[in-house]
Parts: C-alpha cells; structure tokens; sequence
C-alpha cells in the first residue's frame, strides 16, 4: 500500500487517534448532552402536561363560573319578580288606602253639609217666626204672646214638613 502512497504506521496511529477521539467524545460528550437532551424532553413533557392540566382546570372553571353567573341571573329574576309583586301589593293597599280615606272625607263632608244645613233651616225658623209674629203684631197692631206664637209657628211648620217628606 506504499505504492499508492498509504502508510501503515501513519494509518494505523490515526486509526487509533480517531477511535481514542471517538471514544473520549462518546464518554465526555455524547452521554452527558444526550443526557441533557432527555432532562429538556423530559421537562417539555411535564410543561405540556401541566399546560394540559391548566386548560382543563380553566375549562372547569369557566363551566363553574357560566354555571354561577346563571344560577345568579335566575336569582335576580326571581328578586324583580318578587319586588314587582310587592310594589304592585304596596299599590293596591295605597289605592285602598286613598278609597277609605277619600269615603271618610266624604261622609264627613255629608255630614257637615247636613249639620249647616240643619243649622240654616233652624236659624230660617227662628226669623220666620219672629218675622210672623212682627207682622201679625203691625196687622192686629197689638202685641200678642211670643211664647204661644212661636210655638204656634213651629207646630204649623213641623206639620208642613210632615206632608212634604211623604
């Protein structure tokens, strides 16, 4: 192999050299970076599985939270019913209110029309009377007993009022 310019010396020390070279590198290289590479996927799973983990856990905490907020919509629905419903009761016993108040306006009103108007027609006596007697006195030219006069008056006007109320 000499003739084509090989030696064997020189070939077998870099045999040698390479495989010493190779062997060196496997050991203090290879192993250790191989062995960094499986610590990275390692790692790179574990990452992928806590991101799994925190999808899940969200996913389950946005059903919680939809499920909340739900279950806090039918709740207030349930409170503007019942509100409603309590205004609506809170009117009604206002009107009645109003009504019994407005009734009791009225009969008091009634009865003190009636009163002024017992009032009136007693004080219309009164004169009627003592105008009758005052001209009866001029037409007799006389004065004549009040007292029996008045009484006189009265009986006719408590007899005329009889034949008007039937």
């Amino acid at each position: 192999m000499e003739s084509i310019g090989i030696n064997w010396q020189l070939l077998v020390a870099f045999l040698i050299n390479f495989l010493v070279l190779f062997g060196l590198l496997t050991a203090i290289l290879y192993k250790p970076v191989l062995k960094m590479l499986d610590e990275r996927a390692a790692k790179i799973k574990e990452s992928l599985e806590q991101a799994e983990k925190i999808k899940e856990q969200t996913s389950r905490s946005e059903e919680q939270i939809k499920a909340a907020v739900e279950a806090a919509r039918k709740e207030g629905q349930v409170i503007i019913t019942q509100a409603s419903q309590i205004a609506d009761k809170i009117k009604e016993e206002a009107k009645e209110g109003a009504r019994k108040e407005a009734d009791a306006i009225i009969n008091k009103a009634r009865d003190e029309i009636k009163l002024e108007r017992d009032k009136s027609i007693a004080e219309l006596r009164s004169e009627f009377s003592s105008l009758t007697i005052l001209a009866a006195e001029k037409v007799i030219n006389e004065s004549l007993d009040a007292q029996k006069h008045r009484k006189l008056i009265n009986e006719v006007l408590d007899q005329s009022n009889t034949f008007k109320q039937n």
